[in-house]
This record gives C-alpha cells, sequence and structure tokens, in this order.
C-alpha cells in the first residue's frame, strides 16, 4: 500500500542540532551542514530517493540524470525548511522577507469572521503560514489537522522554546471525536487548516489524478470543505531564495456539495504550484502505487 506511514524525516535530535547550529554560527552554516545531511538522506534513505526519481522521471518527464540531480535538490530544499522552520520559530522572524500573492482572499476571509477551511499540500513550508497570518490580522485564531506523532513532538519541542505559537493541532483519532472538534472551531470563527494530499489504512479515500496518473486523497478535507458553508481557500508558502518566502493564496472554485468538484478544483491547484517550484514536493513515498 502507498499510504503514508505517519513518519516524517524530521527528528526533534535534529532540531535541538541544528538549533544550535543557527544560533551560535548563523542559518547559512547550517544550510552548509545541511549538503553532507541531505547527501546522508539521497544515498541511505533508498525509499525516499527512489519515490522521488520516479516523481522527477516519470510525473515530470525528466531525464534520468536531471531526476537524480533534482532529487538531490529536494532533499537539500527539505532540509532547507526545517531549518528555516526552526528559525523563524525561535527569534530569527525578521531575517526571513515575505511576499504575499492573494492576500485580498485571504484577508476578505479574515474580516468575515465566519471561519474558514485552508486546504494545503506537502509541498513548501506550510507551517510557516501562521506569520504570515499575523501580518495579515494578528488575532486570528488557527486550527492544524494533524495524524503526525513526530511531527508534533518537533513542534511541542518548538512551543517549548517559542511561546508565541498560535496554532493549535487537532489530532486525527479514531473515535471521530476530531470532527467536534473541528465543528466547534468553524463555529468559533476560526481557520481550520489541512493538508489534502496523505491518508492512512483504513482512513476514507477519493482518487483522482494528479499529473496524468491517478492518486489517492484523503477524503475527509474535501468532504468538510464542500458541505460547510464556509470558504474554502488553497494556500501554500514557498521558498523562492535563501531567505525569501512567497504565499500563495487561492479560492477553491467547486460546485457545493460536490466533494469530486473540489478534490479536481485541488489538484489543479497543486499541479500550478508544482510547475513553478517542482523539487518543493515533499512526499517521499510511493504516492501513485507505480513502484515495483
Amino acid at each position: 500500500m502507498a499510504q503514508w506511514s505517519g513518519k516524517s524525516k524530521g527528528l526533534v535530535l535534529g532540531y535541538r542540532i541544528f538549533i544550535f547550529c543557527i544560533h551560535k554560527l548563523g542559518v547559512r552554516f547550517a544550510y552548509f551542514v545541511l549538503y553532507f545531511v541531505a547527501f546522508y538522506y539521497f544515498i541511505f534513505s533508498v525509499k525516499a530517493s527512489k519515490s522521488s526519481f520516479y516523481y522527477f522521471n516519470k510525473r515530470r518527464g525528466y531525464s534520468s540524470l536531471k531526476s537524480w540531480c533534482y532529487t538531490y535538490r529536494q532533499t537539500y530544499r527539505f532540509g532547507q525548511t526545517l531549518i528555516d522552520k526552526a528559525a523563524i520559530s525561535t527569534g530569527l522572524r525578521d531575517s526571513f522577507t515575505f511576499e504575499f500573492d492573494g492576500v485580498n482572499i485571504l484577508k476578505k476571509l479574515l474580516d468575515n469572521k465566519k471561519g474558514g477551511v485552508l486546504i494545503s499540500a506537502h509541498v513548501g513550508n506550510f507551517e510557516l503560514a501562521q506569520y504570515f497570518f499575523d501580518e495579515i490580522d494578528g488575532q486570528s485564531k488557527i486550527n492544524l489537522v494533524t495524524t503526525d506523532v513526530e511531527h508534533r513532538a518537533i513542534k511541542n519541542y518548538l512551543d517549548s522554546i517559542d511561546q508565541q505559537s498560535k496554532v493549535k493541532f487537532i489530532v486525527v483519532k479514531e473515535d471521530l471525536s476530531h470532527i467536534f472538534e473541528i465543528n466547534q472551531a468553524l463555529q468559533n470563527n476560526e481557520l481550520v487548516c489541512f493538508t489534502g494530499d496523505r491518508y492512512f489504512e483504513e482512513s476514507k479515500v477519493l482518487e483522482a489524478d494528479l499529473l496524468g496518473k491517478a492518486a489517492k486523497f484523503p477524503a475527509g478535507p474535501f468532504l468538510i470543505g464542500s458541505r460547510l458553508k464556509v470558504p474554502v481557500v488553497f494556500v501554500y508558502v514557498m521558498k523562492e531564495t535563501t531567505k525569501h518566502y512567497h504565499f500563495y493564496t487561492r479560492e477553491a472554485q467547486f460546485v457545493n456539495r460536490d466533494v469530486e468538484s473540489l478534490l479536481k478544483s485541488y489538484t489543479k491547484s497543486i499541479e500550478w504550484i508544482l510547475s513553478k517550484y517542482p523539487e518543493q514536493w515533499f512526499n517521499f513515498y510511493d504516492f501513485w502505487e507505480d513502484l515495483n
């Protein structure tokens, strides 16, 4: 099965090491160390590298040599996003610049104070979105729906050294109690954020084409987004240069209560953002279920 296993590459120990490097020696030095760390993962994380090579070679149509080059580049870029996340979360926000694209959509959503569903993907550096929201509306409340235990462990560690984080986690539970938390957050006019590109075994899934081949997506974000009478937007935070990020907001175009319509709008949006940033696709597993 190609569903995600629930583990991310980042570990708390790695964060501690890089945070030490960042604050003692600077972000650029941490990037330098990352060249070697990324090469280690590129060589020894065989399944992840094969999955990345497949994405570039089969889904993007790159040559074999270019695909392997981009596989390393992707691994390095992923490491950079982790370093940036640690740096910004621990007081170096002013070292980075940010650019907004579609900010009026987000301002309208926040000004209406009716809550909203935000759907992103494992591309770019979505968790930096909280710092973008602070630029627009310091009172906005954000809820991130997650199932990643290791990721929450990292977030807990960052919270221990950064008490200003406004993100609240809604953890997916087997008893479905998270549905009530999501509804309550929306009733409180809060933002609920999902990533729409990973699912677990035994969870309900939907199928749609992405980059020319069918893939499976978690049903939850699209069922909720299509059926509740709240705005739905797609958001991406993409790294452009060493210390510059670009925040994209796009309003979802779909037929109300038509889950397939929302999913199709989402896959088109993902294809669009990946056409601009192909190396910032961070699903390091057999996403299309097409590897031997």
